[in-house]
């Protein structure tokens, strides 16, 4: 009896250990065909990205489970059935599972908390100055490559920074990005009275103060510095939220050099640190939490007691954050360390990866930036270089399934009744594009002195005009605001460029604002409003870039506006143009050398010989010998560069490319009745350049031509609307021609 119980028992065991591997040999070759190993869930973050997928293995393991239960329950009633007081051997590892035959399908993995699809997620970053304004576009460039969900960045600025990132945005027009910005100047008196060596100045300290300087609504917060590169979705960081405890309110990856070891030079004594202290370039701040601690008196009575040893404090906020956790270390969360691969000399972010794919967050934390050493520098610097110079117009996504942000009326509604067989339509879509605008790519410290006369070069160019820049600077000792047409690739050479030339970083008072390029045709009027309204003088001279002015021509226009007292009347002044065919000039010196020059052939006045009508109404027979300034009338087709007040008409941009750009300007100070004053001891002189692809377009193809009548005829029937009856001569003039 006891032996054929035995055999029974032996048969059932042997017949569910075969069941048990059969299935997992099933689930095994299921896996195979969905290209993954069901044995191997994925950790750190890692979410699934097949749904279907993960709906049906589910069901083949619940399926597996239940086939599992009745085998179980099968085996338990014969061993209650054999039982006569010995021990049940036949226990297997399934003691300590919850009653009923349930089990948990635990890993060795962390319950990862998912992010809904369209959840709004908040960035903070503090940013001051033309060169952060710079560098945090690649952050942000990198954010938005990776991302699926929405984002709300929140910037702490000084006014350089809140300029420049708002018009950036405002242009970008990127959809589900919300962006807010708060006055660095208002959080000053709560870190200035903290001395700091760090090169970041007192918006290093600004990061202690987010609890007060974002909304009290806001919970929580991902906190970078400028100088992150993101090589991965930051949905995946959002989701460590989850994973602190009730009392964890900080999370922050350890820092990677022996900083706060302090055994990097004899007598090196840094701020207190829990073990290798904390890194600050990556924070997870749990907001709502913080606040009801009493975060602001909590870093505050930290900071006092240290500084009164420290004296200051050496990387800004990065100390205090350690000085705190260093006191009560329950507060702060370890992130694993690839969320803040810091890249500054002789760290052991080495340690961080071991495979490109476990690369996360890449943080360029040394003085030396790109120079820095590591022995994968390479790779880094070509990923961070890939994301500088990418062009931000393909990131201009829609998040589908996510509601957006409603497109600003106007131009957006325009762009979508345009009729694609109109034979215009090239030429319309451009003029309604909407340019990316970087305003100050580069450091700009010119201020306006309380001077009415002062007169700033306003000009454009492309990447072809590159050559002239340092020879006009030569030539025009005042401030100039240039509008750059490139490409995001473009942006960077011309950075280069300039840092590398003398002439160029030398002057503090030359504004260069990047519009990147899009669309066939060149936005040159767009161009020129751009850099015109971000002047800051009363006057404007506007001008293109192929001209050189006279030497001491800014000195003369400013005297010039004072003795014309231009302030009190309507008036704009011009400057006569001439060119030379030779590659190679000796600029004239004065008046008299010029005309010795165009006696002698060597020199002409502009544009005689192709489009005279252009600049003979300025008559250069009478300037010739003309003492004082002198009025000259409209003419068709006039178009002189002139000095104007800052406030003048703006140019109308629905003129792209060659043709009619100036003229229709010029007709417009007109028709506002400004008067026309030919200055006697003033000049410029075009140089010689190969021709433009606009001009070649317009001189081959008869539809190019043909589209700019038709933009010609619209703009008179503008300007009729606008000035009424003064402006019927303009209609009559064209028409006799």
């Amino acid at each position: 009896m006891l032996r054929s119980w035995r055999v029974k028992l032996k048969l059932l065991l042997a017949t569910v250990t075969l069941a048990v591997l059969l299935s997992w040999l099933y689930l095994f070759v299921g896996s195979l065909e969905y290209g993954r190993f069901l044995l191997l869930p994925p950790c750190l973050g890692e979410q699934p990205s097949r749904d279907v997928e993960r709906e049906a293995l589910a069901s083949r393991v619940r399926r597996v489970e239940e086939e599992n239960q009745q085998l179980r329950l099968q085996l338990s009633q014969v061993q209650a059935e054999g039982s006569d007081g010995n021990p049940q051997w036949g226990a297997s590892a399934e003691d300590g599972e919850p009653p009923g035959g349930e089990r948990s399908n635990r890993t060795a993995c962390p319950k990862q908390r998912t992010v809904h699809k369209c959840e709004l997620l908040h960035v903070a970053i503090v940013c001051a100055g033309h060169n952060a304004s710079r560098d945090v576009v690649t952050l942000v460039k990198s954010i938005l490559f990776h991302r699926k969900n929405p984002l709300h960045f929140h910037f702490i600025t000084d006014s350089v920074a809140h300029q420049i990132l708002q018009t950036l945005f405002q242009s970008w027009m990127v959809p589900s990005v919300h962006v807010s910005f708060y006055n660095a100047d208002d959080l000053k008196p709560e870190v200035s009275w903290i001395p700091n060596k760090h090169y970041s100045g007192i918006y290093g300290l600004m990061k202690l103060t987010l609890t007060k300087a974002l909304p009290s609504s806001l919970s929580k917060v991902i906190v970078l510095d400028t100088d992150i590169t993101f090589a991965t979705d930051i949905a995946e960081l959002w989701a460590v939220f989850g994973k602190f405890s009730d009392k964890q309110v900080i999370g922050l990856v350890e820092n990677q050099s022996d900083w706060y070891l302090g055994n990097l030079w004899k007598n090196h004594k840094p701020w207190p640190a829990l073990g290798r202290g904390f890194n600050t370039g990556v924070i997870l701040l749990l907001l709502d939490r913080l606040r009801r601690l009493g975060w602001e008196q909590m870093w505050r009575l930290t900071a006092e007691r240290e500084l009164m040893s420290m004296l200051s404090t050496s990387l800004a906020d990065q100390d205090i954050f350690n000085a705190v956790i260093k006191q009560d270390p329950a507060l702060v969360y370890r992130l694993p360390c690839f969320w803040n691969v810091q890249l500054s000399d002789h760290t052991r972010s080495e340690q961080c990866y071991t495979e490109v794919s476990d690369l996360k967050v890449i943080h360029w934390n040394s003085p030396k930036k790109l120079r820095v050493k590591n022995k994968h520098v390479e790779f880094f610097r070509n990923l961070y270089l890939t994301f500088l110079e990418y062009d931000g117009n393909l990131l201009r996504r829609e998040l589908f399934g996510c509601a957006s942000l409603p497109s600003p009326p106007g131009d957006q509604q325009a762009l979508e009744e345009l009729d694609e067989d109109d034979p215009c339509y090239d030429f319309r879509r451009q003029h309604l594009t909407q340019h990316r605008v970087h305003l100050f790519f580069l450091q700009y410290e010119f201020l306006a002195l309380p001077n009415p006369t002062d007169v700033t070069l306003v000009a454009q160019l492309s990447m072809d005009r590159l050559q002239m820049l340092e020879a006009i600077c030569k030539h025009w000792a005042g401030p100039i605001s240039l509008a750059l047409y490139m490409s995001d690739a473009e942006a960077q050479q011309f950075l280069r460029y300039a840092q590398a030339s003398e002439v160029l970083s030398a002057r503090r008072n030359v504004a260069y604002h990047i519009v990147y390029k899009e669309g066939q045709f060149y936005p040159i009027n767009l161009l020129r409003n751009v850099a015109l309204a971000n002047t800051q003088t009363p006057y404007v001279f506007l001008t293109d870039i192929d001209f050189l002015p006279m030497y001491g021509l800014y000195d003369y226009l400013r005297n010039s506006i004072q003795q014309l007292e231009l302030p009190q009347r309507k008036a704009a002044l011009i400057v006569p143009a001439f060119e030379t065919l030779h590659y190679r000039l000796t600029f004239p010196k004065s008046k008299a050398e010029l005309l010795s020059m165009l006696d002698m052939g060597s020199l002409y006045t502009f544009r005689y010989h192709v489009w005279p009508k252009g600049h003979a109404p300025t008559d250069y027979a009478k300037w010739r010998t003309a003492t004082v300034p002198y009025r000259v009338a409209w003419q068709p087709d006039f178009e002189p560069y002139v000095v104007v007040r800052r406030d003048c008409p703006k140019y109308d941009q629905r003129f792209v490319g060659f043709g009619w750009n100036k003229v229709s300007h010029i007709m417009e100070l007109d028709a506002q009745e400004y008067e026309l004053l030919v200055l006697p001891n003033a000049f410029m002189i075009h140089m010689p350049h190969a021709p433009s692809f606009d001009i070649s377009k317009f001189r081959l193809s008869a539809g190019y031509r043909g589209c700019l009548q038709t933009l010609r005829e619209e703009f008179h029937q503008d300007l009729s609307r606008r000035y009424g009856a003064a402006a019927l001569k303009y209609l009559t003039a064209e028409r006799s021609l």
